[in-house]
C-alpha cells in the first residue's frame, strides 16, 4: 500500500473531485443554461427551467454542507474528549470555551502540544487558521470527506 503524503497546514485541504469537478461544474453550468434560456425565450416554460436549474445547484451545495457539518459536531465532541484526557485540570474547565472553529483546528496538534496550544486558544483569541499555522507537530486527518 502506498504511503500517505505527510499532512500539513499547506496541503490539508482536500478536493472530491467527482463532486468539485464534475458535480458542482455541471450544476452551475445547468443554472447559467436556464437563466440564458429565460432571458432569450421568456416564457413560463423557461423561468420554471431556470428556477429547477437554481433549486438543483443550492440543493447540491446544501447536501455538500450539511455533511460537513455533520462532521464538525464529530470532530467536536471527539476533540473535547481528547481535551479532557489530555490538559491539565485548569485548563480542563476552560474547555466549553473553546469554539467549534477552534476545536476543529486543535485536533491537528499533536498530544504533547495540544495542551500549551489549548492555553494559547484560549487567551489569545486564536482564529482556526492561527491555530493551524502555530502547530508544530502535525497530526493528519485523513479521514476529512
Amino acid at each position: 500500500m502506498a504511503q500517505k503524503k505527510p499532512q500539513t497546514y499547506a496541503n490539508h485541504g482536500r478536493f472530491d473531485p467527482p463532486y468539485h469537478f464534475f458535480v458542482l461544474p455541471v450544476f452551475f453550468l445547468l443554472a447559467i443554461a436556464g437563466m440564458v434560456h429565460f432571458i432569450w425565450r421568456p416564457g413560463w416554460h423557461s423561468a420554471l427551467m431556470f428556477v429547477v436549474a437554481v433549486a438543483l445547484a443550492v440543493a447540491v451545495s446544501k447536501i455538500r454542507i450539511y455533511a460537513l457539518r455533520v462532521q464538525d459536531r464529530v470532530i467536536r465532541l471527539e476533540e473535547q474528549l481528547r481535551l479532557t484526557a489530555l490538559l491539565p485540570e485548569v485548563l480542563r474547565a476552560r474547555i466549553p470555551e473553546l469554539t467549534e472553529g477552534q476545536l476543529i483546528a486543535l485536533r491537528f496538534a499533536s498530544d504533547a502540544e495540544l495542551p500549551k496550544l489549548t492555553e494559547r486558544a484560549l487567551s489569545e483569541k486564536l482564529s482556526r487558521a492561527d491555530i493551524k499555522k502555530a502547530i508544530q507537530t502535525w497530526r493528519p486527518d485523513y479521514w476529512r470527506v
